[in-house]
């Protein structure tokens, strides 16, 4: 689901998406920075890495690539923490790896991050309330596929708005991301479980963390 280097930037449409992302996911990151204490950074270095390594693994589409991209799971365990860790896991990957680019590095962290806080904003209370594994199991399912249904429709806006030229490969990028969104949804669900049964404080949202130490 990377955009390319150079997809977008030959046309003024793409050139203005590439600027208006690229500040929004820089307002992001620095909002994530801002509301990040000292405790958190082990913990967004953690997801940052499982973002890092789930896509790697990628089949190339065109101007982008179909993988796992785990930003459910980013959102909902880390909030606005999911702009810098993604961001800095995209820049590993595209120095390392080409894979995704620098000049379209806000562009991506923006698709990527920007739905992890829709997740987030969904998902990370009702995950904390309820009892029910199955309950439980369910709204991680729902992240993990609402992200990533999230993200590729955002990649298809981008490259619709781009060109004419891009139409039929938007739409084969959103037709191959279902069956992903399926099992992203899988592994979220089940990962979401094994955290709420095991280390259930990793869903508790900063703002949560914050009012806990403001009584103590």
């Amino acid at each position: 689901m990377h955009i390319s280097d150079g997809v977008l930037s030959e046309s003024l449409a793409g050139q203005a998406i590439l600027i208006g992302s690229a500040t929004l996911a820089l307002a992001g990151t620095l909002a994530g920075l801002k509301k990040m204490d000292f405790e958190r950074v082990p913990r967004v270095a953690v997801l940052s890495s499982a973002f890092f390594v789930a896509s790697l693994i990628h089949v190339k589409l065109g101007p982008a690539s179909a993988h796992l991209i785990l930003n459910g799971l980013v959102g909902i365990v880390l909030g606005w923490g999911a702009f810098p860790a993604i961001l800095i896991a995209l820049f590993l990957q595209a120095v390392f790896f080409g894979h995704g680019g620098l000049t379209t590095l806000g562009l991506n962290t923006f698709n990527f991050a920007s739905t992890a806080i829709v997740c987030y904003y969904l998902f990370n209370r009702p995950l904390r309330k309820v009892r029910s594994r199955a309950a439980v199991m369910i709204l991680g399912f729902l992240a993990g596929a609402l992200a990533i249904i999230l993200a590729s429709l955002l990649v298809v806006a981008e490259l619709v708005v781009t060109g004419d030229e891009f139409e039929y490969v938007a739409q084969g990028i959103f037709l191959v991301h279902l069956p992903i969104a399926v099992v992203e949804g899988l592994v979220i669900a089940a990962a979401v479980g094994f955290l709420r049964q095991v280390r259930p404080e990793l869903l508790e949202s900063p703002a949560h963390l914050q009012k806990e130490k403001t009584y103590v």
